[in-house]
This record gives structure tokens, C-alpha cells and sequence, in this order.
């Protein structure tokens, strides 16, 4: 009786534990997502005047993602950090602007 209760009871740990692992999987990997939707934003709205760009990507009262672009010599970085309940990814991207304009987000 003791050995059945006790694999029961480890049955049921295991998977609670695995549960609460699946879902901390997908809440990262919706904030990774909304990071990269920043990145996009960023690539799509690259300025042609100013050296800084900052933006904050928010729907329905939520905020989805923080963006950062930088014009540098050569090329941008973009940093963008996505958003899901508590749960927080960093991106960052280095892009040249001979890769930029292969990829269509500058023009010569």
C-alpha cells in the first residue's frame, strides 16, 4: 500500500512540475516574440535624419516591447526587450548598411 501511495504521489509531483516547466516555456517564449516584433518595428521605421530612435510597442493597455535603435558608423544596433506578464527578453542585433540595403530596409 505504502509503495502504490508513494508512486502516486511522486506521479503527481512530476507532473505538476512539468506543467508549471511548459508553462514558464511559453510565457518566455510569447515575450520572446513580442521582442521580436520590436526588432521589426525598428528595421521598418529605421530614421533617416536623427542618430537615436526609442519607442515603447503598446496594445490594449499592455506593454509589448521596448525599443532602442541607434544609427552607428557602417550600420544600427537595435535593442529590443519584450514583455510577457513577468517575464522580460533582451535582443540585441547588429545590422550593417550594406545589409540593410541587400534586405530592402535602406535605400542607396
Amino acid at each position: 500500500m505504502h509503495k502504490v501511495l508513494f508512486a502516486f504521489i511522486v506521479l503527481v509531483c512530476f507532473k505538476s512540475q512539468s506543467f508549471s516547466q511548459q508553462k514558464l516555456e511559453d510565457d518566455i517564449e510569447i515575450a520572446y516574440l513580442n521582442a521580436k516584433k520590436g526588432i521589426y518595428w525598428a528595421l521598418d521605421n529605421i530614421p533617416q535624419k536623427k542618430l537615436k530612435l526609442e519607442n515603447e510597442l503598446i496594445a490594449e493597455d499592455k506593454l509589448y516591447a521596448k525599443v532602442k535603435l541607434e544609427i552607428e558608423i557602417e550600420g544600427i544596433k537595435i535593442e529590443s526587450t519584450g514583455y510577457y506578464h513577468s517575464n522580460e527578453v533582451n535582443i540585441k542585433i547588429y545590422k550593417s548598411n550594406d545589409s540593410l540595403v541587400k534586405e530592402g530596409y535602406l535605400r542607396n
